[in-house]
């Protein structure tokens, strides 16, 4: 079922920009109306977003800049699961993600499951960081899940993070580690063995070692401020919660913040 790979329809997606691969978008976008099924393709999303987001809400401004809610960027927010959590946290939240299908089922989703009483504000929109950066965008803080390693190039995509947030904002970064351990979890045993994923979802060789990722928020004027493993409690059920862990061999997530 996931063995090919869906062509972009340009009809549907805004052309590529310079970080965005048409073949990642095209995956991505064909996954659009399951991605709220915690038992579909997304599972692990499902599973390790209540995690993100709790460990990134510790690190997140309280206030805003100019406003009383931090306005935070979702950048790859796909249809919306992190960003209708960071909403129901109480942030301003924008969920730009490259892909047209994702954002409209996004909007649905929301349409048809209301933030709660007490959220912050959350709209969508189908773009690239890119166009964010030409329209001199600034955002309290910026978080990229599980994006940077499907862009094509990380180093480059930094420095648009570091663009795009504000002196002394927060940027958010998760991602996988690039380790045998990883090939074998990660990639092989998630994609082909246990079916977590689709297959096609990741490419090892694409996966960023912690030291990698460091020396690109360095290089784009940011600070390393914490940095924590991710892993699953169990993996009997897959719908296990996850946790923090030392251990940054397979998944890991990252605070900087820009001087």
């Amino acid at each position: 079922m996931f063995a090919s790979t869906p062509q972009a329809d340009p009809q549907k997606d805004p052309q590529p920009a310079g970080s965005v691969c048409a073949e990642e978008i095209a995956r991505f976008s064909a996954l659009a109306e399951q991605w709220w099924d915690p038992t579909g393709p997304m599972q692990p999303l499902h599973a390790m977003n209540g995690l993100r987001i709790g460990w990134a809400s510790r690190h997140l401004p309280l206030r805003g800049k100019t406003s009383r809610h931090a306005r935070v960027l979702d950048i790859g927010c796909g249809a919306g699961l992190a960003s209708e959590a960071l909403a129901k946290a109480g942030y301003d939240v924008l969920g730009l993600d490259a892909s047209a299908d994702g954002i409209a089922a996004a909007r649905r989703h929301l349409e048809a499951h209301p933030l709660p009483k007490g959220s912050g504000p959350l709209n969508y929109r189908a773009g690239s960081a890119e166009e964010l950066v030409a329209e001199q965008q600034r955002f309290d803080a910026v978080v990229a899940l599980e994006i940077i390693e499907h862009v094509t190039d990380p180093e480059a995509f930094f420095v648009m993070l570091a663009q795009l947030v504000e002196p002394g904002g927060v940027v958010i970064v998760s991602t996988l580690n690039r380790t045998l351990r990883s090939l074998a979890v990660g990639k092989i045993g998630a994609e082909y063995v246990m079916r977590l994923l689709p297959v096609g979802t990741h490419e090892w060789r694409k996966f960023i070692r912690p030291a990698e990722l460091a020396h690109y928020a360095r290089s784009a004027g940011l600070r390393m401020d914490a940095m924590t493993g991710m892993a699953p409690t169990s993996l009997i059920p897959l719908s296990s919660p996850w946790k923090e862990t030392r251990d940054l061999s397979i998944n890991y997530i990252a605070a900087f913040r820009k001087s």
